[in-house]
């Protein structure tokens, strides 16, 4: 047996791999853009992307493969989801932001529905982001975005 050729392939084999794994995940961007024109419209400043923040989503997202919908309690604040096929990380933002009809700023409460993953999104005083999304063992599909520092804590988001 040539054991070029056997290394080629399983080179070969194993970058296709890493690849197919890095298009499962949603990018910076698709998480980004959608809370930054959320907050925006409130006149919060951006949210910048964070290395640490996002390793600690990743590392979370990865331990929660069964789809269950549980927070991690670590010392972000945290926004999850779970979807199936194709969804990522825009949607799972839009779903959030999409609870800003529930929130009503003169009483800061929800009303009609959940408003608390908006009002994160929102949250003047966070100001970095990391999320993940991974693919569950059931074949859905697992997201969280960990903010820096946690929001909806104690007064209005903005």
């Amino acid at each position: 047996m040539n054991w070029t050729r056997v290394s080629f392939a399983l080179i070969f084999v194993l970058g296709l791999a890493l690849v197919q794994s890095a298009l499962a995940q949603s990018s910076p961007q698709d998480f980004l853009n959608p809370h930054n024109e959320a907050r925006a419209a409130v006149g919060v400043g951006p949210l910048v992307w964070d290395d640490t923040v996002a390793a600690f989503a990743l590392k979370y997202a990865t331990e929660r493969k069964d789809c269950a919908m549980m927070h991690s309690g670590g010392p972000y604040g945290e926004n999850i989801a779970t979807g199936g096929g194709d969804f990522d990380g825009e949607m799972a933002s839009k779903m959030w932001i999409g609870e800003k009809p529930n929130y009503d700023y003169s009483s800061d409460s929800c009303v009609g529905g959940e408003c608390r993953h908006y009002t994160q999104v929102v949250w003047r005083n966070s100001v970095r982001i990391g999320c993940a999304r991974v693919r569950c063992d059931n074949g859905g599909v697992f997201i969280t975005c960990n903010y820096d520092p946690k929001g909806n804590i104690g007064g209005r988001p903005y």
